[in-house]
C-alpha cells in the first residue's frame, strides 16, 4: 500500500475510535465542528491568560461587543472580578482577572469592575488585582462596580 492510503486508513480508524469512545463515554452533544471566534488576553498575577467573550448581562454592551445578551447571568452573585480600565490607560493594558482556572473561586462568569485613573495620575501597566489594591491606597486609581456580568471563560492559562 502507498503511504497515502495507509495514512488515510489510520486517520479513518482513529476518527472512528474517537467517535465511538465519545458516543459511549459521555453525553451526546452532536457532531463537533470548528468555528472561528476572536480570543483576547488578560492579565492574572503578572502573566497573560487567553479568554473568550461570549455573553454579557447588558444589552448595550452586547450590541457594542457583538456577543450574546443574557439578563439571567446578571443575577448571579459572588463572582470573581474582571477589571477593565476606562479612559486613560498605560500602553499594553489588558483586562485584569481576579482568578483563573485551577483556583477555588474561578468561574467563567465575572463581575465587571471599572478602573479609572484620577486626574494628574500617570497610568501604569496593571497586571494583577493585588497591584490594583496597592495603587488604590495611593489615591491614584478608583474602582466601581459596573453592575454587569460577563461570560468570559479562560481557555489558556499563561506562564508566570
Amino acid at each position: 500500500m502507498s503511504k497515502k492510503v495507509v495514512f488515510l486508513a489510520v486517520a479513518m480508524l482513529t476518527t472512528a475510535f474517537a467517535v465511538t469512545a465519545y458516543a459511549t463515554g459521555g453525553p451526546a452533544m452532536g457532531p463537533a465542528a470548528n468555528i472561528s471566534r476572536p480570543a483576547f488576553q488578560g492579565y492574572y498575577d503578572g502573566h497573560k491568560d487567553t479568554y473568550l467573550n461570549t455573553d454579557v448581562s447588558s444589552k448595550v454592551d452586547a450590541s457594542a461587543m457583538h456577543i450574546n445578551y443574557s439578563a439571567r447571568i446578571g443575577k448571579v452573585k459572588g463572582l470573581p472580578e474582571i477589571y477593565l480600565v476606562k479612559g486613560r490607560a498605560a500602553h499594553g493594558q489588558l483586562a485584569i482577572f481576579g482568578s483563573q482556572p485551577g483556583e477555588k473561586d474561578y468561574s467563567p462568569l465575572w463581575s465587571e469592575t471599572l478602573l479609572t485613573w484620577k486626574a494628574g495620575a500617570t497610568p501604569v501597566l496593571i497586571t494583577s488585582d493585588t497591584q490594583i489594591n496597592k495603587i488604590e491606597k495611593t489615591g491614584k486609581l478608583t474602582e466601581r462596580d459596573a453592575h454587569v456580568v460577563l461570560n468570559c471563560p479562560i481557555i489558556k492559562v499563561g506562564k508566570g
